[in-house]
């Protein structure tokens, strides 16, 4: 096995968030004493996630936040969900979902915005999801006072497993027949 193979493994598993194409060179050239190129990387996470696939392991070497991470393959993902909801004893409420899903759409967005498309306070919901690090401050608005603005982090990139916010299903992908009215026009 190549020396490269293993040290990406050791680095990717040992990482608690993904770890970038210059992270992983960085530490390759500095503890291998080596010329090391981002395509030799690539090439290594690329042979890496062959042999993992060959010898049936279930998971594998993704690139999602902005670098890579080994998560387990889609075809697990039944299993995984239900040891996470064994194990998760706080849930978000359904109000701080809608209030995750606004900002996600809407963001940078303020709280007073996020209440008029709500039409009720939400400052319980914003307070939670900041605990949970799912959202974050990403600057004041140029309005009168000031308002903060809320954007998602990169935890919400992570446990979603996007890469961007434009990622995100689009609403239009969310419509159904039976949600619409009349007849659509010729």
């Amino acid at each position: 096995m190549n020396i490269l193979h293993t040290h990406i493994q050791a680095l990717v598993f040992c990482a608690q968030s993904p770890v970038s194409i210059e992270e992983i060179q960085r530490c390759l050239q500095e503890a291998l004493g080596l010329e090391v190129l981002v395509s030799d990387v690539l090439e290594s996470i690329e042979s890496i996630n062959s042999q993992l696939s060959e010898t049936g392991f279930s998971f594998q070497i993704y690139a999602i936040g902005g670098g890579y991470q080994f998560l387990t393959k889609p075809e697990y993902q039944g299993t995984v969900s239900t040891y996470l909801k064994q194990k998760s004893k706080k849930k978000l409420s359904a109000s701080a979902l809608e209030t995750l899903a606004i900002i996600a759409y809407k963001q940078p967005i303020t709280r007073s915005a996020v209440e008029q498309i709500r039409g009720v306070g939400c400052d319980y919901a914003i307070h939670k999801l900041l605990e949970k690090e799912l959202i974050e401050i990403k600057g004041k608005a140029e309005t009168i006072g000031r308002p903060v603005l809320y954007g998602t982090s990169q935890k919400f990139m992570d446990y979603f497993g996007i890469n961007h916010i434009k990622d995100l299903p689009q609403l239009k992908d969310f419509a159904t027949e039976e949600n619409s009215i009349g007849e659509i026009a010729d």
